[in-house]
Formats: C-alpha cells, structure tokens, sequence
C-alpha cells in the first residue's frame, strides 16, 4: 500500500493512480475472436467457450423454469425475504427517477414544442460470476429496466461446473423480473445478447459490470447493440478529516479490496493521525479476512496520501473521479458541493459503500477508471430514449418563416427554404 504525504508522491506513482484503464488492449485480440466465433457459431460457439472458460457442458442454454422454480425451493426463506426488502428499495429509487412521460411548452403562439419518453423495447443484463455471485447485481440491472417499461429483459450468468446458475442468483433474476434468463457468461454472453443465437435473443442495449475481457467485449459489440459504459474492477476513494474513525474506514477499504486483486482503495485526508490509525486498522482485519488472498493482492493498489488542506483532498478526488467516494469529514456538506465526478457518493460515518451495494436502493452499477467524468451510473435514463414533438400551426410558421428561409438559403439549401414558403403562401 503506498503511505505517503502528498508532498512525498512521485509523478510515476501519482499516474498509476489516476491512471487506471489497465490492459485492455491487451485482451483486444482474444475478445475479438471469441465474439466472431460465436457471431458465426450462435449457440454451438456458446457451449464450446462455456465448457472452456466455466468447465460447465451445458446443453439447454436458457434456464427452465423448473431451474428457477427449483432455486425457489433452496434458497432460505429468510435470504429471500431480505432479497425481497432490497429489490423494493432499488424499486422505489429508480421509478422516482422516472422522468415525465411527455411534455410541451408553447414559446410563441402557434409553436407547441415537446418530448416523448419511451423505453428500448430488448435489454440485456450481465450479472457476473467467477469469483463470487452477485445476485444483487441482478436487482440493479433489471429492476430499473422494467421500472422503465422496457418489454424484453433477458439476463446473462456464467454457470458452475455442474452446469448449474447460483440458486441464489436465479431467484434474485425472477424476483427482478427478467424475461429470459441464460447460463452463459464471459465475452461469450455479451457476444450473444449482441448478435442473437438461436437460443438467446438479441438487445438493444447491454448493461452491467463485468472483468476486463467483459468491459472491452461490451466496448466492441456497440455496432449491434448500445452499452452503459465501460466498468471494470471496484474502487473507492475515501475523503476524511480527525472526525472520522479509523475502523470503519479500514472495513471500507477492504470491503472493495475483497472485490478483485485489482480493486483500487483510497484514503486522502488531512489528519496525519487518521492516516496512521487507518494502516494499522487495515493489517488488523486484513489478517482476520476471510478472502485475504484477495484482499493482500488488492491492497497492492491501495494508498493512504496525506493532504495539508480538504481542498487537496477535493482536488485529488475529481481528479481520480471514483466509482465509489465516501465523505467522512465534519462539514460534509461543503465537500459534497465541491464535488465533480463520481459515480456514486457516500456521505457521512455510516453511509459505508455496502448500503448503496445492496439495499439502500440507489444503483451499484458504476462507471470505473475514471470514466466518472464522462458518465452516471446506471439510471432510468439508460433505458429510455426521448422523441422531440413539433406542432405547428400557420400563425406559428409564419413567426419564424423568414428565419427558416433565410438560413436555409445561406446553406444553400432552398428546397429546404421553398418548403416553408410554399406552406406560407397557400
């Protein structure tokens, strides 16, 4: 873990920071085979990438619903309350999102002007496996999307050796509302819910969070199908001042660290004391983990940096833009208004990243690396598209005829301006 005063932070230690695409174009060339084989192959390509990456020999692609109604039986019906709770919230937050369906104003008489929402009628959902099962992941994607109204929700999981999806994850897709549900993961899963096979049904739009060879898959597929945004391993950046407390920042800082060997954590804060108590608070429940292979990797990308002002603080965050920032500082309203990019923001001493994870209802599905600066989190918005409307009378043409001709004209372009004068002199 890097341990230093700002001050101390070298310019090649500060880019690994900020810097944090990692290799995709390294997994450029496999990606791009993998999707043209299974492009040219559908559902064959599936099962021979499937049996190789998940060592599962699956022949039914799309789960039964016996499968599922099977998975409703093992999971424990407490689990599945508490499934249930977070679904309701995730719910709730995202149908407050819900924009108004059309609207108009009237700039001028006869100039009625306005936007019509509507939802994309296929959306995928990924939902990874491999190192752990995320059935919360599948709440955050397919919630919203039905909560937009979209029709067609399949969702894409890798499956075990057995063949089999995670009971857990299966209920967790029913109780979200998919439509389709598949046992295929990887650049495999993304390739078909882009292309269509013959079992799995083609999208629109592809969401979710997935590794590296997911992420640039995602990247490469926008031909057929739109994505979310690119969003590889889970980071968070953590602002705090002497209020703080070093134990809850320290569980925060491995909470992400467990995600991946490739999570990043970081703590920037103007408390010299803080910082050390934090360090030492990490190497006391880092050794206790129960996934601390993981965790010890992942701390390798971890750093504790020591600023003199909260304006520092404020600088180094947007300029790291985190998937995850938590603000632990006395006036935490003052920092949230300094606040630039991220994707989701963690206010006070027990707002940890897990509630929003979850159950608090807002989304987990975040853009990583810094994309922060360029796109929000998964939203109602991603699975909406909006029509403008013009309704025009005569009085309210002939208010900016001589505009439309006029600059019609200068493009040349008068067959453009001959529509409107045509219109007008009739």
């Amino acid at each position: 873990m890097l341990y230093k005063h700002l001050s101390e932070v070298t310019d090649e230690e500060m880019e690994k920071l900020l810097c944090r695409t990692g290799d995709m174009m390294d997994v450029a060339g496999t990606v791009s085979s993998i999707l043209k084989d299974v492009q040219e192959k559908g559902d064959e390509g599936l099962r021979e990438y499937t049996l190789k990456f998940d060592k599962a020999d699956i022949h039914t692609i799309e789960v039964s619903s016996e499968e599922i109604e099977q998975a409703m039986k093992e999971v424990d019906a407490e689990l599945l309350r508490h499934l249930k709770i977070a679904a309701e919230n995730i719910r709730n937050f995202h149908t407050a999102q819900l924009p108004q369906k059309t609207w108009y104003i009237e700039p001028s008489p006869g100039i009625k002007l306005g936007q019509m929402a509507t939802p994309l009628a296929s959306v995928g959902a990924y939902v990874p496996g491999g190192r752990a099962s995320y059935p919360s992941t599948a709440l955050m994607t397919i919630i919203p999307a039905k909560v937009a109204g979209v029709k067609n929700v399949v969702m894409c999981t890798p499956p075990g050796s057995d063949g089999k999806v995670n009971p857990l994850t299966l209920v967790a897709g029913k109780v979200a509302g998919a439509d389709h549900i598949y046992k295929v993961g990887g650049v495999q899963a993304i390739a078909a819910m882009a292309y269509g096979t013959e079992s799995v049904l083609s999208v629109d739009k592809i969401v979710g969070p997935g590794n590296v060879f997911v992420t640039v898959a995602k990247m490469m597929v926008r031909d057929k199908a739109e994505i979310d945004f690119p969003a590889g391993p889970s980071e968070v950046l953590i602002i705090a001042d002497d209020s703080a407390d070093a134990a809850m920042i320290a569980s925060d800082i491995l909470a992400q660290a467990e995600h991946d060997p490739k999570s990043v954590s970081v703590l920037v804060t103007t408390s010299s004391e803080l910082a050390e108590q934090t360090n030492n608070e990490v190497k006391k429940q880092a050794a206790i983990a129960v996934r601390r292979e993981i965790i010890e990797q992942s701390l390798e990308n971890a750093a504790i940096l020591v600023t003199d002002s909260m304006d520092e603080c404020i600088r180094i965050s947007n300029d790291f833009a985190p998937e995850h920032l938590e603000i632990m500082v006395e006036d935490d309203d003052a920092v949230l208004d300094m606040i630039e990019n991220a994707g989701s923001i963690f206010v006070g001493n027990y707002a940890p990243v897990a509630a929003g994870d979850y159950a608090s209802g807002t989304n987990h599905v975040l853009p990583t690396a810094g994309y922060p600066k360029i796109y929000s989190g998964l939203n109602i918005h991603h699975f909406l598209k909006y029509s403008t409307i013009q309704k025009i009378t005569k009085e309210g043409l002939s208010s900016i005829g001589d505009t439309i001709i006029a600059l019609a004209e200068k493009e040349g372009l008068q067959a453009h301006a001959d529509s409107v004068k045509s219109r007008l002199m009739s």
